[in-house]
């Protein structure tokens, strides 16, 4: 008979003890604030795409609120990502891997950026006349930055969910964290 050698190996972490509901509270807050920012982009990002798969604007929803929205989509997640990645990360990382620039969080923000980039030219053009708005080319560049940007919006509010945070941080830590 072969001995099982796998637990031995590799021994089970060592479960935390149960968080009373302050302690959660504390541990979450971090989450809870980028969920909120988080469902602000999901927001605005589900009224975009369902225009852009009925290839046709909102009701009520002018050409030029449209490329606003847009253009308000664009800034505030840049905005978002610049806070971020100068004030929240640094800070983050200096005890979490997943916050440190060579990683998956701040890869992502690039490969969003990037999708960003090609939305603004194709608004800018758009605002200028030079490209007519068409639903069909807006979604094909939402397309390519939907799957980062969508694994990029879970992956970063998990990470600072209560059970991740109390493996890196004290309560007196949490409390003295940017937000």
């Amino acid at each position: 008979m072969a001995s099982d050698t796998s637990a031995s190996a590799n021994p089970a972490e060592e479960p935390l003890p149960k968080l009373t509901p302050a302690q959660f509270r504390v541990y979450n807050a971090m989450a809870e604030h980028m969920e909120y920012f988080h469902n602000h982009f999901r927001h605005t990002w589900n009224t975009v795409y369902k225009a852009c798969e009925a290839n046709k604007r909102p009701a009520g929803m002018s050409i030029r609120q449209f490329l606003a929205t847009l253009e308000q989509f664009s800034g505030q997640l840049t905005m978002h990502h610049t806070i971020e990645e100068r004030h929240i990360f640094p800070v983050l990382a200096k005890k979490m891997p997943a916050f440190r620039e060579e990683l998956e969080l701040l890869t992502q923000h690039r490969g969003i950026h990037d999708g960003l980039e090609k939305l603004e030219e194709y608004v800018a053009e758009c605002r200028t006349g030079e490209k007519e708005l068409q639903m069909k080319e807006v979604k094909r560049i939402l397309d390519g930055f939907a799957k980062v940007l969508w694994s990029h919006l879970d992956d970063e509010v998990k990470q600072l969910g209560a059970e991740n945070m109390r493996k890196f941080w004290t309560e007196a830590e949490m409390k003295r964290m940017p937000m």
